[in-house]
């Protein structure tokens, strides 16, 4: 059974890979992806993305990290594929399951999906261009409109060279809305020869046993409930299925305290003052899912322009200034 940490665009970089992982309970994570478009990237490119290339390309808590392209060229996605390789990634993943409209106008994510010939070319112009010790995943949704070509698709990556596929059981019409319907998952393991991983809608740890008993799949990947609830894969491989109490979110928050100042710190340092509250708003959103401590934190907050203001009201609502993430576990 593998766990995996979802590549999400705009949210799950470096910083909260890092929080998010620091205690392990992840077999690997994918960063978000690189747009491959006609030219070759330079190699700072891929450290930018993947700063935990210059260590081993793992997190600072030992998580294996995968880098994913995005791209439509198969020719330039080998020749990107090839330079990423002298890097030394954990593993390269392809990304056909990006809905945004930026992307998929461009011919990025999604959109591929009613192109199953284009899908194998690509992942077998990718995998030529790796050396067999680094793995090549792909992750795809169940199509554009329809998961009518679902199955063709799948069988295109695998038979293309993507050692295994991770599912996002949602179509890009879908977007984000529920349900994920996981019995297409099902549907897709049964006719490719590789691994198939589940992805979507995995809130909770028995969300995650409900995906696998639909599913049919040992390996799930978790998104944003993982973002949400720093504690997920630690309860899932635990095997705690029952949803924590008042009492328990309360002492998994204090926990999470020098972990989002720690966040914080690290965004500071990343991104312009300007973009920090931003990200720091972003994270504490999602948090209030779970933990209405992270919901009072964030109406604190929400309205407030610059870092400084930010801080005060972080230091406020207990907060402290700086510490070491590991405190998750």
């Amino acid at each position: 059974m593998r766990l995996l940490l979802a590549p999400m665009e705009g949210l799950l970089d470096d910083v909260l890979r890092g929080a998010l992982t620091a205690s392990g309970g992840y077999d690997h994570a994918v960063t978000e992806f690189a747009r491959v478009s006609g030219t070759l990237l330079p190699e700072r490119f891929f450290r930018r993305i993947a700063p935990e290339l210059r260590r081993g390309s793992r997190t600072e808590g030992g998580t294996p990290v995968h880098v994913q392209l995005l791209g439509s060229d198969p020719a330039c996605m080998h020749d990107n594929a090839g330079r990423l390789a002298g890097l030394a990634p954990a593993g390269v993943d392809l990304n056909f399951g990006c809905p945004a409209p930026t992307v998929n106008r461009h011919r990025g994510g999604a959109a591929l999906l009613d192109e199953p010939e284009l899908l194998n070319r690509i992942a077998a112009a990718v995998r030529r261009a790796l050396p067999a010790s680094i793995p090549l995943s792909a992750k795809m949704r169940l199509g554009i409109d329809d998961a009518g070509r679902a199955i063709e698709c799948a069988q295109a990556l695998g038979e293309g060279g993507a050692g295994s596929l991770v599912v996002h059981a949602r179509t890009r019409a879908d977007g984000y809305r529920p349900p994920a319907h996981w019995e297409w998952v099902a549907r897709i393991d049964g006719a490719v020869a590789v691994p198939v991983v589940a992805n979507g809608e995995v809130w909770s740890a028995t969300d995650w046993r409900r995906c696998r008993a639909v599913s049919g799949v040992d390996d799930v990947m978790l998104g944003r409930g993982a973002v949400a609830d720093p504690f997920l894969a630690a309860r899932i491989r635990a095997g705690r299925f029952e949803e924590p109490d008042a009492a328990e979110r309360a002492c998994e928050w204090a926990q999470l305290l020098p972990v989002i100042a720690a966040f914080g710190d690290r965004v500071k340092r990343k991104v312009e003052a300007r973009h920090a509250p931003g990200r720091i708003k972003q994270w504490l959103h999602l948090l209030a899912r779970n933990y209405p401590q992270a919901r009072k934190l964030f109406a604190a907050i929400r309205s407030l322009r610059t870092l400084a203001e930010v801080e005060r009201a972080l230091a406020f609502h207990g907060v402290p200034v700086a510490a070491n993430p590991s405190s998750i576990a």
